[in-house]
């Protein structure tokens, strides 16, 4: 097996000697998905190689700041017209995170495959995997550096977007030293970090807070005061005129109470259909409980999709988690 810095070395040698190349990360992108897409066709751009990102889901829009954020192509907007030979994935735990933008990669397709969840199974004709990484922006940080491009503070501005959110304000176990050193040279390129903060952490839409009201409006605590959950559905999505980017820290309110170590968020997609996110207080490791559902993540920040109704996926999730603590 090769070594991290032999993996940087043969994506850098990909990278230089391919050209036209797709960029995907995964259905309803985060700020890491968003920005790790948006490093990789600001260096791609550097080396002057043609690209096209794209993306089975719209942008958030308090990412509309980023680089070249509105040239990532929603799916929903109208397919391409074309099939791609050379594709990089980011942010893609595994295979099928992509989504239906793999419609669009060739057959015999070469993907390389940047990533830092745990969970990931190596997919890919070259691989850059780091599940230690607190996110694939800290990969990116280390690619990027293996190449003789000036950096400025649009490719700042995004490595910081994805490390801020995906260590959650730099507050999760996963802000390493590392991490602190990244964000150093980042804040010296001239990355505004307390309004990234502001507008990232802080900042919430109207619909954001009305679904929020919903969604504790359903909270409910196992009798051992060790699991708490919360669900929304599509009804309380279009009364409260919310979007799947409203929903992102939900899952949090539950898992912040005092002795709870797992928090669920079920999100209903349809009748028989549920999104399941779960976040872990650390006794549980929720990416190996996602992927009994068949999805994945992080130990302490993971997810799946469940085809059951909601008032069967509850039950099911519950007795599973149970079953780790």
């Amino acid at each position: 097996m090769q070594s991290y810095e032999q993996s940087l070395q043969q994506t850098r040698k990909f990278l230089l000697e391919h050209d036209d190349y797709l960029v995907v990360s995964h259905v309803q992108p985060d700020g890491d998905a968003v920005s790790s897409t948006l490093a990789v066709g600001w260096l791609l751009s550097c080396l002057g190689k043609k690209y096209t990102m794209l993306n089975e889901g719209p942008i958030p829009q308090r990412m509309e700041y980023l680089w070249h954020a509105d040239e990532i192509v929603n799916l929903a907007d109208g397919d391409l017209s074309r099939q791609y030979q050379n594709v990089i994935c980011v942010d893609c735990a595994d295979f099928q995170r992509v989504g239906l933008t793999q419609r669009h990669f060739a057959t015999d397709a070469l993907i390389v495959n940047i990533d830092h969840h745990p969970t990931n199974n190596g997919y890919g004709y070259v691989t850059l995997i780091k599940p230690d990484a607190a996110a694939t922006a800290e990969i990116l940080f280390d690619l990027l550096k293996t190449f003789e491009v000036e950096w400025d503070i649009d490719i700042a501005t995004a490595l910081y977007t994805g490390l801020l959110t995906d260590t959650g304000g730099f507050r999760y176990s996963n802000t390493s030293p590392k991490v602190m050193a990244a964000v150093s040279e980042l804040l010296e390129l001239g990355v505004n970090g307390p309004t990234l903060a502001e507008t990232l952490l802080e900042e919430m839409t109207l619909a954001q807070l009305k679904v929020l009201n919903r969604a504790l409006s359903t909270l409910q605590l196992s009798p051992e005061g060790e699991i708490a959950w919360v669900s929304v559905t599509p009804q309380d999505m279009l009364d409260c005129e919310a979007a799947n980017e409203d929903l992102e820290g939900i899952v949090n309110y539950p898992r912040n109470i005092r002795g709870v170590e797992v928090g669920i968020l079920f999100k209903v997609i349809h009748e028989r259909a549920v999104k399941v996110s779960l976040r872990s207080a650390g006794k549980v490791d929720v990416a190996a409980l996602a992927q009994s559902f068949g999805g994945g993540g992080h130990t302490r920040a993971a997810g799946a999709r469940i085809d059951a109704t909601l008032e069967d996926a509850i039950p099911m999730v519950l007795q599973e988690v149970r079953r780790h603590l």
